[in-house]
């Protein structure tokens, strides 16, 4: 008996905890869940025809034969208007508008022939009226219809006919409020759903930018110092150890980048990269020469030509083959131009159209500036930036970034071109 007791209640935990998982349901699923009523809400209402039932089946309506025939084609037409009201194309289609028409005729009919309780489906076409019509002819159907209802009313209830008329248009109005509402909050949640999955999209573009780019240039610059340490060693030990010891440096750095590129705070300091980029030519045999004039620039302007320095220089460290290369940065009250100019083969992004160059691009232009890229007048290849001196009320090309938690993030550079 014991053992009986305690299988029956470890089987009624499991049915429980079933049922448990079968009624809790999870935000994804709460999510999928359609917002506001559906068609079936609108079935229920069909109740108001009762009286009309109860006299037919109480022999009470003369004629009987034609009354139900009236009250199965008022209620099949009811059904169909109601399915249909909660798609845009469906409601708009002219099948839908007949059906309302039919009911309005049925309605006048059996209300005229038999009043009483047949009155009551006024309402009941007030309430498909509201779910089948919208805007300028909604108010004007509304109005029409509760102006006949109390009409017909009137022949068979005298000044009590306006309590129907009254409550067919409130049964129009309301419910064509509710479902403008619940339309609504169905676009809104699309919206928002838009809006959520565009923010994973750029996020994931954010990060795979940043992520290749600190990687393309780092280890870009690396490999140029463990060239150099390699060369050096055999009879310069202390330099090829100083080689060594900024490559150390830079990986550090590296590390250091990447974790602020991950939470999303990732951003570039012309300072920085410019000191970077004299160390970076320097090891790779490119005698570097870089020059600042003019008027201080706001951060957000120099963070975007710090990833332009970077691209840059990259480039011509890789793909150039150039001895020498000048950066300079010159200024106006309103505006700042960056200048990367080498004298190698031409090629340091093919024709300018690399990806890091274009993503740049575009940055700079979403922030009122230009970035032009291609072969010098005299040989080698040229970068040339301008940008406001104070861009923090441009929009930037990253728009209003959310890290994957879904928080505003700072803007971050672009992709590192092949």
């Amino acid at each position: 008996m014991t053992r009986s007791y305690t299988e029956w209640r470890r089987g009624a935990a499991c049915r429980r905890n079933a049922w448990r998982a079968r009624v809790r349901r999870t935000p994804e699923q709460k999510e999928a869940e359609p917002a506001g009523p559906l068609p079936f809400a609108l079935l229920p209402w069909l109740l108001l025809g009762m009286g009309a039932f109860s006299n037919l089946f109480q022999g009470e309506t003369p004629n009987p034969l034609l009354g139900g025939l009236g009250v199965l084609t008022f209620n099949s037409c009811y059904v169909y208007v109601a399915v249909r009201s909660f798609v845009k194309e469906k409601r708009e289609a002219v099948s839908t508008r007949v059906a309302l028409a039919v009911m309005a005729v049925v309605t006048c009919g059996l209300a005229l022939g038999y009043g009483g309780g047949w009155v009551q489906f006024f309402p009941l076409l007030g309430l498909a009226t509201g779910a089948a019509l919208r805007g300028r002819p909604l108010r004007l159907t509304g109005i029409a219809l509760a102006v006949l209802a109390g009409a017909v009313a009137y022949v068979h209830e005298g000044w009590g006919g306006i309590e129907t008329a009254y409550a067919t248009w409130i049964s129009t109005i309301v419910t064509a409020v509710i479902l403008i509402m619940s339309e609504a909050v169905r676009e809104l949640r699309a919206a928002r759903e838009e809006l959520a999955r565009r923010a994973v999209e750029k996020e994931r573009l954010r990060f795979s930018r940043d992520l290749h780019d600190l990687l393309g240039h780092t280890l870009s610059v690396i490999v140029v110092k463990s060239e150099a340490a390699r060369r050096l060693a055999p009879g310069h030990l202390d330099a090829a150890l100083a080689q060594i010891a900024d490559i150390e440096s830079v990986g550090r750095q590296a590390l250091t980048e990447i974790r602020e590129a991950v939470t999303g705070y990732r951003e570039s300091s012309l300072a920085t990269e410019l000191d970077r980029a004299r160390s970076a030519l320097t090891a790779a045999g490119v005698e570097p020469s870089i020059s600042r004039s003019g008027t201080p620039v706001e951060p957000q302007t120099a963070a975007l030509l710090g990833w332009v320095v970077r691209e840059a220089v990259t480039n011509v460290v890789r793909h150039s083959g150039a001895t020498r290369c000048g950066i300079t940065v010159s200024g106006t009250p309103r505006h700042v131009r960056l200048t990367v100019t080498d004298d190698g083969t031409g090629a340091s992004c093919a024709d300018g159209g690399g990806t890091g160059l274009t993503g740049l691009r575009e940055r700079l232009a979403a922030a009122g500036g230009s970035l032009t890229a291609g072969p010098g007048a005299g040989g080698g290849f040229t970068v040339t930036a301008e940008l406001p001196v104070d861009v923090a009320e441009q929009r930037s090309y990253e728009g209003a970034k959310v890290p994957y938690a879904g928080a505003p993030s700072t803007p971050t550079g672009p992709t590192l071109g092949p």
